[in-house]
């Protein structure tokens, strides 16, 4: 996703913390992340973790909804999504919340599973979104410079530039 220190993060689905956590420690005290998560008892979870681990104080946690979320227009370098795009009910009304959280010429990430690997682990086959469709997505939403490629044994990451003339 090429993070560098001081980046202001939106880590959307973020659950418990497990992208957040290594994130805000990379991206150092000058960096941020913001944790966002529609289930409340998944933001507990992250925050017994945050508590229990020690660890620095440059991630929030906020509840909200991926199509409507709770950060300010403009706040954030990159919006990752991992995990949760194959469960989003309105992925454009997500992408235009994405486009107003992000500064001028901000990135956004997507992970998710791989369609051509069978669960488990992951959700069920019916489920899940072609790495390609996700890609296509993007570019129609005028992303530019969008990469696709395998992460881990079962996922796939797209990333993409927010193109500022789209705001």
């Amino acid at each position: 996703m090429r993070l560098v220190p001081g980046m202001k993060i939106a880590d959307i689905g973020a659950g418990t913390g497990y992208f957040s956590i290594p994130v805000a420690r990379f991206v150092g005290a000058l960096g941020h992340v913001f944790a966002v998560d529609l289930q409340t008892e998944m933001l507990a979870l992250h925050r017994q973790k945050l508590d229990r681990l020690d660890e620095p104080e440059n991630v929030s946690l906020h509840h909200g909804k991926a199509s409507k979320l709770p950060l300010q227009d403009g706040s954030v370098d990159l919006v990752f999504y991992a995990n949760i795009w194959h469960e989003l009910d309105d992925a454009d009304s997500t992408f235009r919340e994405a486009v107003r959280i992000s500064v001028a010429g901000g990135k956004i990430a997507i992970q998710d599973w791989r369609d051509d690997c069978l669960p488990p682990p992951g959700p069920p086959q019916e489920h899940r979104i072609p790495e390609n469709s996700v890609a296509s997505f993007l570019n129609a939403k005028g992303c530019e410079n969008v990469i696709s490629k395998h992460v881990g044994q079962f996922g796939f990451l797209v990333t993409g530039e927010l193109n500022s003339s789209k705001r």
